[in-house]
């Protein structure tokens, strides 16, 4: 059985290739999709398909739209989605596709430190399954085979 998995959150480290590699490593039988990685792609997508914008916000919504329609089309096809919060960047992204996520009632796999238990209280609360660490979420990924 093979699943797809939408890896929610930010795009600026390397967070989605460990998890990949370890996933690999473990031989679990599982695609990963997500949000555009490559961050200039994600910026420019808007005016590559719809041509100059007249101003950085016109600019920046165009780009949005249409990842915002990636997002739907690869979330709402996932048999689950896993939210990384991690310390360094601001999670806008990865809060509002953990919210879709559970608008459409996938699975949701929240990782994040100890150090954000406080003001991601809420929704942790929502997940259905919290943990600290990538490894900890392969481990729940894993346990759906056994």
């Amino acid at each position: 059985m093979e699943l797809t998995i939408y890896l929610a959150g930010q795009i600026h480290d390397d967070w989605r290739n460990e998890l990949r590699g370890k996933a690999r490593r473990k031989n679990m039988d599982i695609q990963f999709v997500g949000p555009q990685e490559n961050h200039k792609r994600s910026d420019s997508i808007g005016e590559d398909i719809l041509g100059q914008q007249p101003g950085k916000e016109y600019r920046d919504d165009a780009a949005s739209s249409i990842n915002n329609f990636r997002t739907q089309v690869l979330l709402s096809k996932a048999d689950a989605v896993i939210a990384l919060f991690g310390e360094e960047y601001k999670q806008w992204n990865t809060a509002m596709d953990a919210g879709l996520a559970l608008q459409a009632n996938k699975p949701l796999i929240l990782i994040r430190p100890e150090s954000l238990i406080h003001p991601l209280k809420e929704l942790s609360n929502q997940a259905t399954v919290t943990v600290e660490t990538i490894e900890q979420a392969l481990k729940v990924l894993a346990y759906v085979y056994e």
